[in-house]
């Protein structure tokens, strides 16, 4: 799996339930570098300008390596800013993310994405459309999007909100919730869609829950809080 590591590339950390797969080998493309061939599934990350790093990604080649990788029958995935440059067409008539008008998409859903000045901040829960099972993440991000595209959600949030789109062939992908791979059951069935895998089993919060503990632990062990506080005080 690759993800293009976009200039102004944002919550990258999305991918990090992925990266801890034993069968899963996820690696972020710089720059300068063409996406891999063999990849299985491309994921477009989130971006803090989408407009500008839709420009980014053609002037790194990506857009042509995306259409090949298609031609192979790879699959696709955009999340928020991703999701909104596999569109047809982005519209920012109030000047946002560029000089304003409209720009073409990468074309592989039957989508359209307006920017707005106000900014969606808010947490989620729903479920996968087509498994039922449950994600939950949040969405961060300007914009309204619709279009055909979106009577095949990719998600149904709650309460009773459709999310995204998927092509007619289902291998493209798209939607605005971050941070949907920590459910372990949905990112099993993802993955599990993708290349036929048996479920690794990983528990993701509870290993990071772990991490977290034992590196409290070593810190205990090892650093005089009472110290440490005594010079934060001035002592």
């Amino acid at each position: 799996m690759v993800v293009p590591r976009f200039s102004r590339i944002a919550n990258f950390d999305d991918f990090d339930p992925l990266a801890q797969e034993p069968d899963v080998r996820l690696e972020f493309v710089e720059p300068g570098r063409a996406l891999p061939g063999t990849a299985d599934l491309v994921i477009l990350p989130g971006s803090k300008s989408t407009l500008g790093d839709l420009a980014f990604l053609r002037q790194q080649g990506w857009d042509i390596d995306l259409q090949a990788h298609i031609r192979r029958g790879g699959w696709v995935l955009g999340v928020c800013g991703g999701y909104q440059m596999l569109g047809q067409r982005l519209h920012d008539p109030e000047a946002l993310e560029s000089i304003g008008g409209s720009h073409d998409g990468l074309g592989l859903l039957e989508v359209e994405t307006t920017m707005r000045p106000d900014k969606t901040l808010v947490e989620m829960t729903g479920r996968h459309a087509a498994s039922g099972l449950s994600v939950r993440g949040y969405e961060m991000h300007l914009g309204h999007t619709e279009g055909a595209g979106t009577q095949r959600p990719f998600l149904q949030l709650d309460p009773e909100r459709a999310d995204g789109a998927v092509s007619a062939d289902g291998r493209v992908m798209g939607c605005y919730l971050h941070g949907l791979f920590q459910e372990d059951a949905f990112r099993q069935a993802f993955l599990g869609m993708i290349r036929r895998r048996e479920s690794s089993g990983l528990a993701y919060e509870a290993q990071v829950e772990g991490a977290l503990e034992a590196l409290a632990d070593h810190l205990e062990a090892h650093v005089k809080a009472d110290r440490l506080l005594e010079i934060a005080g001035g002592g």
